[in-house]
């Protein structure tokens, strides 16, 4: 609501409440005096706000959970190993291979 908008009556109450603001606060004043502002001054919160030690930890440990995330490297497979009988059985097909085509190239000559 504007100011522009109020009736003289209402202009008048706001006055009238404006008006014992000031006066409670000159009281105010003169029963505390220069305690007051030192009290007052030190209740409001001036600067930045401090973070515990624990939360900025805390913090610091979920940050480098989603980096490691991003981070995340794909190791390459390894190489594979073959056991000894698998690698003697390809062994026994190809020498058998060799031997069948060593015979069938002899017939033909």
């Amino acid at each position: 609501m504007s100011v522009l908008n109020l009736t003289p009556k209402q202009l008048r109450q706001a006055a009238n409440i404006k008006e014992k603001i000031s006066d409670l606060e000159s009281e105010l004043a003169s029963l505390i005096g220069d305690i007051g502002k030192d009290v007052s001054s030190s209740l409001i919160r001036k600067g930045k706000r401090k973070m515990s030690e624990a939360g900025r930890l805390a913090i610091i440990a979920a940050q480098k959970i989603r980096w490691s995330k991003v981070k995340k490297v794909v190791k390459p497979a390894g190489k594979r190993k073959m056991s000894a009988a698998g690698r003697a059985r390809i062994a026994a097909a190809a020498r058998a291979r060799w031997k069948k085509a060593k015979a069938a190239g002899k017939k033909h000559l």
